[in-house]
């Protein structure tokens, strides 16, 4: 794709712009959207005014909403309006949230009626939601049709709809109570009626139904899409497997960026000032740089210990380094679970006592290898068993530690993934330090 962008750029600059065109046609419309991205900004509106309409709009919808803020100052205001009122409805409303409030009132009251209509139904409601990021652009078919009717009726709003594959049965009240797929229509007899045809339990969403639980819906049953109905049961719009799959990549992002202790509110960190960038990441560090100072409160409490064993100082950043790993290991697998669903609440005790034999196995294997390895070291059977006792104590305390606290903030209504390895290890280096003096302190006899 570097090649391409490379080639597309020389192309521009010279300005060959049938050869542009040339190029640009046989590619699919998310390839042109990258390449475009690439560009340098003053090459970005070129090529995009060299694509024609149809194929523009459908590039426009994979731009990255950087590239499609400076079209929208680049390009002249009717071919704007044109492009923006013939995108799909949650593409629209997914671009107007990236987009300063003025631009999009200003371009709110420039869309047709039936879209305006669309778009202000898309943002009522709340941005997590299921009923944020679907389209209003679908099939609908009546219990009465014949297979004949219903796929005459298909081939007339094939090209206005955001598919065709899963189609869904509604009653005059617009009420959903049934679906089928296109090829149930293409293999039935063109007589059949729909009713003896179609699947009465339908798996939906409601409107406010949160868009992570629907993208996992959808990866459960391998659906294309999920009809999304509201209070009364009538059906408003359908969520499309594309859609679900951006909102699975973008809960990941956010999970990632959490566990990492980075803020993230949904923007392109890359592309974000380096003022910005400080900002997010600062507020984590104060806060961690803050609970490491009982680390050092703990050492200077035992300040008279170390001074008479001066070598125990020497195994604290092995001790802590070791318990930090363990708990990072069971917050990362429990947190990856409840956010899977694979792990739930009411598993908490089962979970952590698993984790916490799991810990005391770890503990004991790294123990034994830390306890001969001293004292090769030190020649102190002493302060060997120290170490070694110790580890296996701290192992212990950090897969507790780190498979329950999660599910803390599961309860408290947070994020499991802010209970993340920074805070896990920070936890585990002050209980771990004074757990490592306290066993050294009694088997030495100090």
């Amino acid at each position: 794709m570097k090649a391409t962008q490379t080639q597309l750029q020389t192309l521009l600059e010279a300005g060959q712009f049938d050869a542009v065109q040339t190029w640009l046609e046989p590619m699919l419309s998310a390839d042109v959207a990258e390449v475009i991205d690439e560009l340098p900004e003053t090459l970005q509106a070129v090529a995009f005014r060299l694509l024609p309409k149809n194929d523009a709009i459908a590039v426009y919808e994979y731009l990255s909403p950087r590239v499609q803020q400076a079209l929208l100052e680049d390009l002249k205001n009717p071919d704007v309006l044109d492009i923006i009122d013939r995108m799909s409805p949650d593409d629209r409303a997914h671009l107007f949230d990236e987009l300063p409030a003025k631009v999009v009132r200003r371009l709110t009251l420039q869309l047709s009626p039936a879209e305006r209509e669309a778009t202000a139904l898309l943002l009522g409601y709340p941005p997590d939601s299921a009923g944020r990021i679907m389209t209003s652009e679908f099939v609908a078919l009546r219990a009465t049709y014949t297979v004949e009717q219903a796929l005459a009726r298909i081939r007339r709003l094939a090209d206005t709809s955001e598919t065709i594959y899963t189609l869904y049965v509604l009653d005059n009240a617009r009420h959903l109570i049934g679906a089928l797929s296109l090829r149930d229509l293409v293999v039935a007899q063109p007589e059949q009626i729909l009713q003896d045809l179609m699947r009465r339990e339908v798996i939906y969403l409601h409107t406010h139904t949160d868009r992570e639980q629907a993208a996992r819906l959808i990866q459960r049953y391998d659906f294309l899409a999920l009809p999304v109905v509201d209070s009364e049961q009538r059906l408003v719009g359908i969520a499309t497997i594309d859609d679900l799959i951006d909102v699975i990549e973008a809960e990941d992002t956010e999970d990632i960026y959490t566990a990492g202790g980075v803020q993230s509110r949904g923007e392109d960190y890359f592309q974000t000032n380096l003022f910005a960038v400080a900002r997010k990441r600062v507020v984590w560090l104060f806060v961690l740089l803050l609970a490491n100072t009982g680390t050092s409160a703990v050492i200077k409490s035992q300040a008279a210990l170390l001074e008479q064993v001066v070598v125990l100082a020497a195994f604290i950043p092995l001790l802590i380094g070791a318990g930090g790993n363990v708990g990072a290991q069971s917050s990362t697998v429990v947190i990856r679970g409840l956010n899977t669903g694979e792990v739930r609440p009411e598993q908490m005790g089962y979970i952590i006592a698993r984790e916490a034999l799991a810990g005391l196995l770890l503990g004991v294997l790294l123990g034994v290898m830390v306890t001969l390895w001293a004292f090769v070291l030190q020649r102190s059977w002493g302060v060997a068993l120290a170490v070694g006792i110790s580890l296996v104590a701290i192992s212990l305390l950090a897969a507790v530690a780190g498979s329950a606290l999660p599910f803390l903030f599961k309860a408290l209504k947070l994020d499991p993934a802010l209970m993340s390895a920074p805070f896990i290890t920070t936890a585990v280096d002050v209980l771990g330090v004074l757990t490592y003096l306290k066993v050294a302190r009694l088997i030495l006899g100090i």
